[in-house]
């Protein structure tokens, strides 16, 4: 009896020093490597034409132009998944109170109609501002409790339609871009109202893969401030956008701020060029701001120019400026023990041209320009998904019906 005794007293001593070691962390249901942005709106209805059946169905948009095959063409390129941006404003407008069901069943053949293709689904919810068009857009569901709460339901909603569907095949993202906590005099916004939405999805998707963000426009140094421990689930993949560098990715966007607009030309890398060269398209740059930027604004945009433009006049300082984000979301991963296949570029990408503009950005500039953020993206394990199929970014169609230059859907196809 005492050896026995003496073996049970051993098994339980070993039993318990096994409890005490740290169990290996799980990892996402849901699975990626590479993919593409499709679009959100391209004819851009006006919120009076949303209870109309025919202006609103299917959803989201792209449905009434492309089809089942130009998914197939995707798959073939050898893109796995696609994240799909669901324009939640119509699902928060009174006009659509008798099309609401209708709309979340359009979601849900949708994601079923890319599955179908061989393709894995992330449904995007992307708010964006409100204004022209329509009364609800980002500022109203985070600046508004009861719109907050409003959006948290569709949250829960969208999560419980999809809820039966195949966990490996479709993933869910709570929000694209939440615009909050910027502001350094308002900040720790966001990660509590992140919570809400996720307890929302979860109370109704309990094996749906999350995708979770930081505030500020998804970007690095935002996801860097999120403590992941404070949400105990596994089953989460976490996100990061990154256009670094601005001045090179948005070149003629007249929706992002008083500057941009009047940069047109540069290449990518700057060194792709003769420096008399690139000297030439700045002083034209420059020249336009002279004559075209409020007399107020314009030594501010001229001495920015001139700032962006040496942060980025060498490879090594390019490097750099690209390297950033990933370094920032490699380190917090590995402060939190979030492994790199649970972390997703969510956005990148080079303007193409912006509507109405007549500047091209010269299709082997943006290849190239893909080609290297997919590296970065893959060197430190992480999947990726290109912004966007169509419109000023696009890299299957452009505008009108045109189709973009292949360069970049050939750069993709090359990965293979």
């Amino acid at each position: 009896m005492a050896l026995l005794g003496t073996m049970i007293k051993t098994l339980l001593a070993a039993l318990l020093a096994f409890a005490a070691l740290p169990l290996p962390a799980g990892a996402a249901t849901f699975s990626m490597k590479r993919g593409l942005n499709l679009d959100q709106w391209v004819t851009w209805p006006a919120e009076d034409k949303w209870g109309d059946r025919q202006a609103i169905l299917p959803y989201p948009e792209w449905r009434k132009f492309l089809k089942e095959d130009d998914l197939k063409a995707l798959k073939d390129a050898g893109l796995d998944f696609l994240r799909m941006p669901v324009d939640p404003a119509p699902f928060l407008s009174e006009q659509t109170t008798a099309l609401r069901d209708g709309l979340y069943a359009s979601v849900l053949d949708s994601a079923r109609m890319i599955n179908r293709a061989g393709l894995k689904v992330i449904v995007d919810l992307h708010l964006i501002p409100a204004g022209g068009n329509r009364k609800i857009g980002m500022g109203q569901v985070m600046d508004d409790p009861a719109v907050f709460d409003a959006y948290a339901e569709l949250v829960r909603n969208m999560a419980r339609t999809l809820a039966k569907e195949d966990p490996n095949q479709v993933a869910l993202e709570l929000m694209n871009e939440p615009i909050v906590d910027c502001d350094a005099n308002r900040t720790n916004v966001w990660p509590d109202r992140q919570k809400k939405l996720f307890a929302a999805a979860r109370a109704s998707a309990t094996r749906l893969t999350l995708i979770l963000t930081g505030g500020c426009y998804s970007n690095a140094e935002s996801l860097s401030r999120i403590d992941p421990k404070t949400i105990a689930d596994d089953n989460i993949i976490w996100t990061f956008h990154s256009y670094d560098p601005f001045l090179l990715t948005h070149q003629g966007a007249t929706w992002a701020g008083d500057f941009i607009q009047y940069v047109t030309g540069l290449p990518y890398p700057l060194t792709a060029v003769p420096k008399a060269q690139l000297d030439m398209t700045l002083d034209t740059i420059r020249d336009r701001i002279r004559a075209e930027a409020p007399w107020a604004r314009r030594s501010g945009l001229l001495s920015y120019l001139d700032e962006q433009v040496a942060a980025l006049d060498t490879p090594e300082k390019l490097l750099g400026v690209m390297d950033q984000a990933f370094a920032t979301v490699d380190a917090w991963a590995k402060a939190n023990g979030v492994k790199p296949q649970d972390i997703t570029l969510g956005e990148f990408g080079m303007i193409r041209k912006e509507y109405g503009n007549g500047f091209v950005m010269p299709a082997a500039y943006r290849a190239a320009y893909a080609r290297d953020m997919i590296a970065r993206a893959e060197a430190h394990g992480f999947s990726w998904s290109v912004w966007s199929y169509g419109g000023a970014f696009g890299i299957v169609d452009a505008f009108d019906g045109e189709k973009a230059e292949p360069d970049v859907m050939d750069m993709i196809r090359s990965l293979r």
